[in-house]
């Protein structure tokens, strides 16, 4: 859709336009609701002033472009948003060419927009093309931000970034005296007088120059942007979000001045949905629900969720060992962690989206006797994985690494599947790695894990355990638990794989194999997998992560160091490629994890080897 010199009342039909489209699809298919919808005057705008066709448009996490797929070649498409085999609830250039660069994770934006101006500049492009970045309050507050505008501000590369701030406090107390200077500081006028100014300074005494450049930081100083300003990155702003006309206006200044600049745009979560209009977490991702009353539309199953197991079994504990403590990147409605900081402030914490900072603050934490759970999503804790090998493994702290979203996370795909925590912690030396199957062992992990005095990793899925729950042993170090003895096969589950076990053993026909819940990956239980090599030649291994690594390759370098010959192993962990999104079931059948075609898998295992 081109918008290029189109009228500002045209701008905003097409901005009505997009929200209600956004609106109607994220009640029907779930969705990142508030945050897109707040972005889409800004999105209206950039397409307005910048060519996606050529300018890289770098969304920052991404969950907020839906306007943007909308306006590019996905208007018809976007009825099949999150939905398997669809189009991606995040930026991807397999599905379009108009998307820059693949995101899902936050902070990336800055750094990929350093990298894009570099490539345009060594192209002899500079001029005909530029990067142009949203990126969230949210995702300033992780460090790799920083990194990037160090650079950024010393090479001066031409890149406009858009400040998409919907709930900083940064410029409220002084929103109008801003808004008044920043205008002016916006404009050609200033910017000219500015230049002048530095080239006029340079021919006088210092001590002219130093009173002129304090009255100049003086100036500075009464608006939002010195931060950026030091840093050598100019800044606009704040402007109003949702004006498209001043917004046009902005971004073609800033495009002009042919150097890094800061947009800062304030904008409302939700905005034209008045139900989900502000910062309010339940209308960042939803699911379907209805349009006219807000209410949710999917029926509860009624199982207790591995998160909700996690928060309310550690808020017990927390209560009566003040030991105890706990932190979350920015995720503590999500990790569950949230009852507990409002129940012991001084205790847990929220660092913002800072994964290798929660993780490395809480190594002195153990170190002086407390007892720290770092609660990370599978797919974040990569981003402090040097932190868990540097300043807790090595120092051999008593750190619980509660691992949430292990295994398929749906709709939310590529970028958030847990299939990797496994893989990349089991070299990690003094890392003990284990996962529950179902709510008592969920229970009890915790409670183990709780007086556990080295690293410990503690895997779960999202939502709810695919096991019923019934009795379980409590936990010892490396001692896997025999569910029932079986004939000729063994099913070895870890974690939710157990239930998927579980499930497969009750479609089998014809067979009775022995179930076994690994409980710990590392160390594993030597003894019993040397009794079970003796009784079962056939082992099937149903562990929801990644094969290369994963439970499967611990098994066959035990058999390995242990000489043991005879026994084959059948992995149904994921295979060597990135999981697509869509409802979990969808994935799930894809990839061939429904119990219907892994009992086929089995039978077919066994045929063959006859």
């Amino acid at each position: 859709m081109n918008l290029h010199g189109q009228s500002p009342e045209e701008l905003q039909s097409v901005a009505q336009k997009v929200r209600r489209k956004i609106l109607e699809t994220v009640s029907r298919n779930g969705g990142h609701l508030s945050s897109t919808l707040g972005a889409v005057d800004l999105i209206v705008a950039m397409h307005a002033v910048f060519d996606a066709g050529k300018d890289p448009f770098i969304f920052d996490v991404s969950h907020q472009a839906y306007a943007h797929k909308l306006l590019t070649d996905r208007w018809e498409r976007f009825d099949t948003l999150r939905q398997f085999g669809g189009i991606s609830g995040y930026t991807n250039p397999s599905e379009s060419p108009y998307d820059y660069y693949k995101a899902g994770h936050s902070s990336t934006s800055i750094s990929l927009a350093v990298g894009a101006a570099k490539a345009i500049r060594l192209r002899g492009e500079e001029g005909k093309r530029t990067p142009v970045v949203m990126i969230g309050d949210g995702s300033m507050s992780a460090g790799m931000v920083y990194e990037a505008l160090n650079e950024l501000g010393d090479r001066k590369y031409p890149v406009v970034m858009i400040l998409n701030d919907n709930e900083m406090s940064i410029a409220k107390p002084i929103g109008a005296i801003s808004r008044a200077l920043s205008k002016g500081m916006a404009g050609p006028l200033y910017q000219k007088l500015k230049k002048k100014t530095e080239s006029l300074l340079e021919m006088f005494p210092e001590s002219a120059t130093y009173v002129a450049k304090k009255f100049e930081e003086s100036f500075r100083l009464i608006t939002p942007g010195i931060i950026f300003e030091e840093m050598g990155i100019e800044y606009i702003g704040p402007i109003d979000g949702h004006n498209i006309p001043s917004i046009i206006e902005t971004l073609k200044i800033a495009r002009s001045m042919k150097k890094p600049v800061i947009v800062h745009a304030q904008t409302i979560k939700g905005k034209g949905y008045k139900i989900a209009e502000g910062p309010r977490e339940h209308w960042h991702g939803v699911g379907p629900f209805d349009i006219e009353t807000g209410e949710s539309l999917k029926k509860s199953s009624g199982a207790k969720s591995a998160t909700k197991i996690f928060s309310d079994t550690l808020l017990q504990l927390a209560e009566t060992d003040e030991k105890i403590v706990g932190v979350t990147a920015a995720m503590p409605g999500g990790t569950g962690l949230g009852p507990l900081i409002e129940r012991f402030p001084d205790r847990f914490w929220d660092v913002a989206i800072a994964e290798q900072h929660a993780v490395t603050s809480m190594g002195p934490l153990a170190k002086e006797g407390f007892k720290p759970f770092c609660a990370i999503y599978s797919t974040f804790l990569q981003r402090g994985y040097d932190q868990v090998i540097h300043d807790i493994a090595l120092m051999n702290l008593g750190v619980t690494f509660a691992i949430d979203r292990a295994g398929i996370v749906g709709e939310d795909g590529e970028t958030h599947q847990g299939a990797f925590d496994i893989s990349y912690l089991r070299p990690i030396p003094n890392l003990t790695l284990m996962a529950p199957f179902n709510p008592t062992g969920m229970e009890k992990a915790l409670r183990f894990a709780a007086d556990f005095p080295t690293p410990l990793a503690l895997r779960y899925p999202r939502g709810a355990f695919l096991a019923e729950d019934f009795s379980v042993p409590e936990y010892e170090t490396g001692r896997a638990h025999l569910l029932r003895e079986g004939e000729e096969v063994l099913f070895v589950g870890y974690g939710n794989g157990v239930g998927r076990a579980l499930r497969t053993a009750k479609v089998l026909e014809g067979l009775r194999p022995a179930i076994l819940d690994l409980r710990f990956v590392k160390p594993l239980d030597r003894d019993l997998l040397r009794r079970l090599a003796a009784e079962y030649g056939r082992w099937f291994v149903f562990s929801d992560g990644a094969r290369l690594g994963g439970v499967a390759s611990a098994l066959e370098e035990f058999l390995e160091e242990e000489g043991i010959e005879g026994v084959r192993i059948v992995s149904f962990e994921y295979t060597d490629r990135f999981i697509p999104h869509g409802k979990t079931r969808d994935v799930e059948e894809h990839l061939g994890l429904l119990p219907e075609q892994l009992a086929q898998r089995v039978q077919k295992s066994l045929g063959n080897a006859v």
